[in-house]
């Protein structure tokens, strides 16, 4: 019983978190929107140049690391759009029922698990390239770097149906009352068998991707002090394990969010704590899935010119299209 208190008291702190956007005025609401969506939205553009460009050329659709990294801006790409599409109906205070509610935090859960696990398959890629050069043409295959992305999926997918599975002790017919509040994780009273579960696998996932990564930074730093292995391409696999490593501390940024949010919502007044909460939002949901693209399409040789043409030229058919109707309307009102 005193558990179901606490699991009420909880989702009343969470409730009154929620709604405190009320507490903005309608065009601060307007101007806060605006300042995070634009930039969202030119992030979501690069992502979505960035995956079209590792599907334009066959160099990238035959190559184990960039299948990979299609896997990883793909999963960022969608836990951003979703992300800025839940932060819209929020601040606009749209409500959506239970059920519909659930597929987009299920869809979350599972964009958050997929990055994490893509950084360490990719980290395995460059520890065999570097360290097992000769066999890493035999290893690293199509096929195989296939099946290690199905694996990926699979795991996640197995993580959020066990969360379904948790969420079966609720009681069904008070489902429509739950969605008085806005669309959130912490908005779906989760038990507390699920809270518990849903902790020890991200500990558990985030400490076995670093321990794996940073191993296999340590294995690569071995082989570039050895005689025989490729000083560029030794020091070139260590530079992108940092890289990894930096990656996958960003993406564990994201698994705070919402125990600080609950931190901050118990020390500071309603107006200020929904400022601060737009500003985390940034900072640790957005920012985060806006770094693969630039990390990895700018830092890479082959990627880089085809990235860069492929915006200009997306970017000039866009301009095309927004002067073409000025034309054709300057030219109507001169025959006029």
């Amino acid at each position: 019983m005193s558990s179901a208190n606490q699991s009420q008291s909880n989702y009343t702190v969470v409730s009154n978190s929620t709604v405190g956007i009320l507490y903005l005025g309608y065009m601060e609401l307007v101007l806060f929107s605006t300042m995070i969506s634009i930039p969202c939205c030119v992030f979501l553009f690069i992502n979505g140049t960035m995956l079209f460009t590792l599907r334009s050329k066959i160099v990238f659709r035959e190559t184990s690391r960039y299948i990979l990294l299609f896997n990883l801006l793909f999963a960022d790409t969608v836990q951003m759009s979703l992300g800025q599409f839940l932060f819209i109906l929020n601040a606009f205070r749209i409500r959506v029922t239970y059920p519909v509610c659930g597929i987009f935090t299920m869809i979350a859960c599972l964009t958050n698990v997929i990055p994490p696990l893509t950084l360490v398959v990719m980290s395995l890629e460059r520890y065999v390239a570097v360290c097992c050069p000769l066999r890493h043409s035999a290893v690293v295959t199509i096929t195989n770097t296939a099946v290690a992305i199905i694996v990926v999926w699979g795991f996640s997918s197995l993580n959020v149906l066990t969360q379904v599975i948790l969420m079966l002790d609720f009681k069904f017919e008070d489902l429509v009352s739950l969605m008085k509040d806005n669309c959130a994780r912490e908005s779906m009273r989760f038990s507390s068998v699920s809270d518990l579960y849903d902790k020890v696998f991200v500990y558990f996932l985030f400490v076995s991707a670093g321990v794996v990564i940073f191993c296999s930074y340590i294995g690569v730093s071995i082989a570039a002090r050895s005689a025989s292995t490729d000083k560029a391409s030794a020091r070139k696999g260590r530079n992108t394990l940092l890289l990894h490593m930096v990656q996958l501390g960003l993406s564990l940024c994201s698994t705070i969010h919402n125990p600080l949010h609950l931190a901050l919502l118990k020390v500071l007044d309603k107006k200020i704590f929904v400022r601060v909460q737009i500003v985390l939002y940034v900072c640790i949901i957005i920012f985060p899935s806006c770094l693969s693209s630039l990390i990895y399409g700018i830092r890479d040789q082959t990627i880089r010119p085809i990235l860069i043409s492929n915006i200009c030229c997306q970017w000039r058919c866009s301009l095309s299209l927004s002067v073409v109707p000025a034309k054709v309307k300057s030219s109507m009102h001169v025959t006029s």
